[in-house]
């Protein structure tokens, strides 16, 4: 078998693993369909609190770093929904350190599975459904309310920005949980590059300045999520000088982050030595 199958049947086994651990937590979930429901619901209107808080500012201002409302309410939708996805396919990976730390991690070592497939879907959160409800509405309300002139080229980068976004989001929760081997207590390190980051990349980049720009586009590419192709769409100049095409290389840096966020993951998994008791 080549090198490219083996790699295809990882993937493949992986994903049927995931599935299988999800689908067991979704079903313990769904036991108590009110108790759910209601979490979901929770959830949902909590993480709207953040865009309340973005419409009492607009209620005081016209604009935040020459953005409008509905221009604002479209970053807010992409980096709030990408990051939904994202957290509700692996946001279980930031308890890791509490795992190492217990020594339960040991067990997922002797299973015939994958073991990022067991850790991203360890106690599958489902009710975290709510954040990705939330920010489609906001999103939707963006898309329908902003003044753009669509073409097919802004059209088809809004579901490139929501999937390259997801995936990049998704490499950062995969190298936070390969830091976790070597610190075991880096959830909040972890959560400050997630968390903060979809805070980070609901507002303008004219907000910010120059260098934080310059370190979420060439070094964190979180920019890529929806600051550069957003511009684009909207007809805002970025606040670096950067060629039209870096806007269509979503994709790319998302492939790029994946490939790096596997080898740190690959590099912490072998540097594992158990607690030793």
């Amino acid at each position: 078998m080549g090198e490219t199958s083996k790699a295809a049947f990882r993937v493949t086994d992986g994903l049927r693993a995931y599935l299988l651990i999800a689908g067991m937590w979704i079903r313990a979930g769904m036991t108590y369909r009110t108790s759910f429901v209601v979490t979901v619901f929770g959830n949902l209107l909590l993480s709207g609190l953040d865009f309340v808080g973005i419409l009492l500012m607009f209620s005081q201002v016209d604009s935040l770093g020459g953005w409008t409302l509905h221009e604002v309410a479209f970053l807010y939708g992409l980096s709030v929904t990408a990051f939904g996805i994202t957290d509700l396919l692996l946001g279980s990976s930031e308890v890791l350190g509490t795992r190492i730390r217990d020594g339960s991690f040991d067990t997922l070592l002797v299973r015939p599975v994958p073991v990022l497939a067991q850790v991203a879907a360890d106690q599958f959160p489902l009710r975290r459904f709510g954040r990705v409800i939330q920010g489609s509405l906001v999103l939707g309300w963006g898309l329908f309310a902003v003044d753009v002139d669509w073409s097919a080229a802004k059209v088809l980068l809004v579901p490139v920005m929501l999937v390259s976004g997801a995936v990049i989001f998704g490499a950062i929760f995969v190298a936070g949980a390969a830091f976790q081997f070597l610190a075991q207590d880096a959830a909040q390190v972890q959560n400050a590059f997630t968390y903060g980051g979809t805070t980070l990349l609901q507002y303008p980049p004219t907000l910010f300045g120059k260098e934080l720009v310059r370190g979420v586009t060439f070094v964190l590419p979180l920019a890529f999520v929806n600051w550069l192709p957003a511009s684009y769409v909207l007809g805002r100049p970025y606040p670096l000088d950067l060629p039209t095409w870096v806007t269509f290389t979503s994709p790319l840096a998302a492939g790029v982050c994946c490939a790096l966020a596997g080898v740190l993951w690959r590099a912490g998994l072998r540097s594992y030595r158990s607690t030793g008791s």
